[in-house]
């Protein structure tokens, strides 16, 4: 009679699942003490949403993308600032090196004030810029802020596999002592061996180092995942269950494609850039091919008299030497050369608008590789799933009529630990194809833009 190795088996399912675990969690950069009012051993009752809220808050990333965002807010707000006019003014106290026979004072008193402003079409276009920039601002707050719930989301799920794993390593245990029990009233009765007894009290003690080790790393992720949504690395939170079951979601690949080719995250982001390159050309153009007027106004109060002895509130004492208003209008000469610095600046401008435009194009047709990809994947996934519960519903009848048949002395231990094996494997399948459909449909909704959840609630983004 040949003995199952329990021990092989669990444990290598068990370090993929852990290893699983720990790729998806990423330093999040998440301030520990932003959270209050979580302490003592009262858990903290956790959802999907409440760990993306908790995250959003406290996320020094997304922070900086918030803060980034904000600047780019101001200065298109304050964009008119730059039609108010450059104006300076100043004062001079001077004294003559030598005075021979000269009626004027040695020392003396001249102030200056002068205000230009500068105009051109350009200057519009500017305007326009700064709110390209800002509205780029807010699309990469946005975007930081989807794929970090995203992957809280995938770590979520994933802290529930961990889970389930554990549990139904606790369900294999409880069988595994239960045979033991049945073997030894066999044992007693005559009807079994010592070595089948040996056999099942051994595989029952093997599976406890086996589920110590599968704790312990679940403890740990929960652990690191406290720690990235802002809480103390000891706090005690527990994890609201999400829906098991999910009904299939029909998905129209041409549809979806449509929607990604606008919604896309990464292809909003390059569009706008293109835009702005745009408009950095077009204010280029207008800043080397339009005139530039120049308004000027100045003035030089001078003081005529001894600063020392005469008062100086007398207006007779103060002249204007020079003053005047002007209106200048200049037209940028080297601009007309085709080899010059500036239009071959344009022009290079030009070359990164043809090649972002071109990237443009490739990440759209990446976009629809994708979104073909993760539709098949889904449907796979379905297909796998429709099979694993036929497969489990089979397993758990398999165990039981085996279990009966042990108890009563018609099949050996083997046969019962094989039976059990394969309904753990099974139901753990299961588990885990649930676990990737998921998040399956929140890489699609990633790539459409759609809020997550949607096309789980929906089965549509209409």
């Amino acid at each position: 009679m040949r003995f199952f190795d329990f021990r092989s088996a669990m444990a290598r399912h068990t370090k993929i699942l852990l290893a699983a675990g720990i790729v998806l969690f990423f330093p999040l950069g998440i301030r520990a003490d932003a959270v209050q009012g979580v302490t003592g051993n009262s858990p903290l009752r956790l959802s999907p949403d409440a760990a993306v809220e908790l995250a959003i808050r406290n996320n020094l990333g997304l922070e900086a993308a918030r803060v980034s965002a904000g600047t780019a807010r101001r200065a298109s707000n304050l964009a008119w600032n730059q039609f108010i006019p450059s104006v300076e003014a100043g004062g001079t106290m001077s004294r003559l090196n030598s005075v021979i026979q000269s009626p004027l004072p040695q020392w003396g008193v001249s102030s200056s004030i002068s205000a230009t402003l500068s105009l051109n079409v350009a200057m519009f276009q500017e305007m326009g810029r700064l709110r390209l920039e800002y509205e780029r601002g807010l699309i990469s707050y946005g975007m930081a802020r989807v794929r970090l719930e995203r992957d809280i989301r995938k770590a979520y799920h994933n802290m529930l596999l961990l889970q389930e794993n554990v549990a139904l390593l606790h369900g294999s245990l409880e069988n595994s002592e239960r045979q033991a029990q049945i073997a030894e009233a066999n044992f007693n009765a005559g009807r079994a061996s010592e070595l089948v007894l040996l056999q099942a009290q051994v595989a029952r003690e093997n599976l406890r180092p086996i589920i110590d080790q599968a704790e312990s790393g679940l403890a740990l992720s929960m652990m690191q995942f406290s720690m990235f949504l802002g809480l103390s690395h000891d706090t005690y939170f527990e994890l609201m269950p999400v829906m098991a079951e999910m009904s299939p979601i029909p998905l129209d690949i041409t549809m979806l494609v449509s929607r990604a080719a606008s919604g896309q995250p990464d292809v909003q982001a390059l569009r706008q850039e293109i835009l702005i390159m745009n408009s950095l050309r077009q204010s280029g153009n207008l800043w080397l091919f339009t005139p530039t007027f120049s308004l000027g106004w100045n003035a030089d109060p001078t003081f005529s008299g001894d600063p020392w002895n005469d008062p100086w509130s007398e207006r007779d004492r103060w002249n204007q030497h020079y003053g005047a208003f002007s209106v200048s209008v200049l037209f940028r000469l080297n601009g007309l050369l085709p080899f010059g610095t500036e239009r071959q600046g344009i022009r290079a401008l030009e070359d990164q608008i043809r090649l972002a435009s071109i990237g443009l194009a490739q990440m759209i047709r990446g976009t629809e590789i994708e979104i073909h990809s993760l539709v098949l994947e889904l449907e796979r996934i379905q297909l796998s799933m429709e099979a694993m519960k036929q497969t489990v519903a089979l397993a758990e009848r398999s165990f039981h009529l085996t279990e009966e048949a042990h108890r009563v002395g018609l099949v050996d231990l083997f046969q019962v630990q094989n039976a059990e094996q394969s309904l753990r494997q099974a139901r753990m399948h299961l588990l885990e194809q649930q676990f990737y459909y998921r998040n399956g449909l929140l890489d699609l909704e990633y790539a459409l833009g759609l809020h997550f959840g949607t096309l789980a609630l929906t089965g549509s983004f209409d």
